[in-house]
């Protein structure tokens, strides 16, 4: 009976679950704040992708924001000075919850900033 129920937790626990891929999705929206609907992706789709284009003059400017999944990541960055489209794919469910395509994290500038914060409360005693 051991060896039943130890087989049987070992073929539990090798069995892989099969997870949903999900994306973020909208499309030609003028803010991030109405792409944040969680779509679930086909089998064949293997990234995020964020489509951030922006282009006008003066008061006409505007930008818009597309996001969907995709089963390739194309990568473009086109700049024609009165018009521009940037690209981003990421891997991961519901990895483009960003509109900022090009903003990254620095882990390195957010602790030095935490530690110097902790060093100053710490020597003027609040």
């Amino acid at each position: 009976m051991k060896a039943f129920l130890f087989t049987l937790l070992a073929a539990v626990l090798c069995v892989e679950r099969a997870a949903s891929f999900l994306c973020y999705t909208c499309n030609d929206e003028p803010s991030n704040w109405n792409c944040v609907k969680p779509t679930k992706c086909a089998d064949t789709d293997k990234y995020c992708l964020t489509i951030y284009a922006s282009g006008g003059i003066g008061d006409k400017k505007g930008q818009r924001i597309t996001k969907k999944c995709s089963p390739v990541c194309p990568q473009t960055n086109l700049n024609l000075g009165v018009a521009a489209i940037s690209t981003s794919c990421c891997e991961h469910s519901l990895c483009n919850i960003s509109g900022a395509s090009s903003v990254k994290t620095s882990y390195t500038v957010m602790a030095m900033g935490i530690l110097a914060s902790l060093i100053y409360v710490l020597r003027t005693g609040l």
